[in-house]
């Protein structure tokens, strides 16, 4: 992986974070809304994705510096990011919120981040809370984070299968 220049920030692809996710080190995963972003941070091993508390959504600034606690008590390597694309795999406001909201916390940090596909992951993790019996009510506080989660563990599991097609057989 080749450092990328200041211009394109910290943005890496998902084959980049391997070599990354070394010595204990975690992975995050953030789903942003308008009002709360979403938090899942891995387990060392980068097996499973848990999902941590919201983080209610104030002014940029408060928020980074919100995240970047959080990130750093986690021991964080690098954060995926969900990305809303739409159905037919365009781009819409969501998405560029979502790539703005990087481009301006990459500002303040040395963590790379990583875009993820995130399409239905809301209703996938919806239909888990569903499954488990929560109220409405209290999914609406655990929404975001099990979205996170959802995502993260997309990624777990994709690093899972590349680190399975490097071993020679």
């Amino acid at each position: 992986m080749s450092k990328e220049s200041s211009t394109r920030l910290n943005i890496v692809a998902i084959e980049d974070l391997p070599p990354l996710l070394v010595n204990g080190r975690t992975l995050a995963g953030l789903d942003l809304g308008d009002k709360t972003i979403g938090v899942a941070v891995s387990d060392r091993g980068l097996s499973f994705a848990h999902p941590r508390p919201v983080i209610i959504r104030k002014k940029f600034s408060i928020d980074a510096a919100t995240l970047l606690d959080l990130l750093a008590r986690e021991n964080c390597a690098a954060v995926v990011i969900g990305l809303p694309v739409n159905m037919d795999g365009s781009e819409g406001p969501r998405a560029q919120a979502s790539r703005a909201f990087v481009r301006n916390i990459a500002r303040l940090t040395d963590l790379p981040f990583a875009f993820w596909d995130e399409r239905l992951s809301t209703v996938a993790a919806e239909r888990s809370l569903i499954e488990m019996d929560f109220s409405r009510a209290k999914r609406k506080t655990k929404i975001d984070s099990a979205a996170a989660a959802f995502i993260l563990q997309g990624v777990l599991d994709r690093l899972h299968i590349l680190g399975e097609e490097a071993v020679p057989r």
